[in-house]
């Protein structure tokens, strides 16, 4: 498992979540080290997991061409999308501190249970309009999340995959 490289908001210290943000520079760089760490202990995967985010996608790929592996099926499903800040997304985490305190930014942060502030309609990067969840219901489409909702969200993913992968050891095609 790995994540993704250094985004342009990880690098200006801000919220992203499912704001769909690219690699910056040294990200992309991160990911080609990763990549060739992973091919000098010979690491050779034969399917490839990420989100829809433009910086897992990238990430991974970067990966796969150090391993010469871009061949491989990658499944990407919105199910594997970080977390979603709510109204957080895009304000940089130093202001937040300010503004609401630092212990409750480290509620929002790490708390097991504990909601960002909602994404409020109109927001300027609500991701929830992109086209990628389109063929989502809207009641399925969270406007924030605590890390419990990410395990709700992440477990038909991990049991489909494990379904998927324990049918084909089976049929003999693994």
């Amino acid at each position: 498992m790995l994540r993704h490289g250094e985004s342009e908001w990880n690098d200006s210290n801000r919220f992203a979540g499912w704001y769909d943000i690219n690699l910056s520079p040294q990200g992309e760089l991160d990911a080609i080290k990763a990549g060739q760490s992973l091919l000098e202990i010979g690491f050779a995967p034969t399917v490839v997991h990420t989100s829809l985010m433009k910086r897992t996608a990238k990430t991974a790929n970067l990966i796969l061409e150090q391993l010469d592996r871009l061949w491989i099926p990658v499944r990407r499903s919105w199910r594997l999308n970080e977390r979603h800040y709510g109204g957080l997304t895009g304000l940089d985490k130093e202001a937040c501190m300010a503004q609401y305190g630092r212990e409750q930014v480290q509620l929002w942060r790490r708390s097991y249970a504990i909601r960002p502030p909602p994404m409020p309609e109109g927001h300027p990067w609500n991701p929830n309009v992109d086209p990628r969840y389109g063929h989502l219901a809207p009641d399925v489409l969270p406007k924030t999340e605590s890390l419990a909702d990410v395990v709700v969200r992440l477990l038909p993913y991990w049991y489909v995959d494990r379904t998927r992968k324990l049918t084909a050891v089976a049929n003999g095609t693994v």
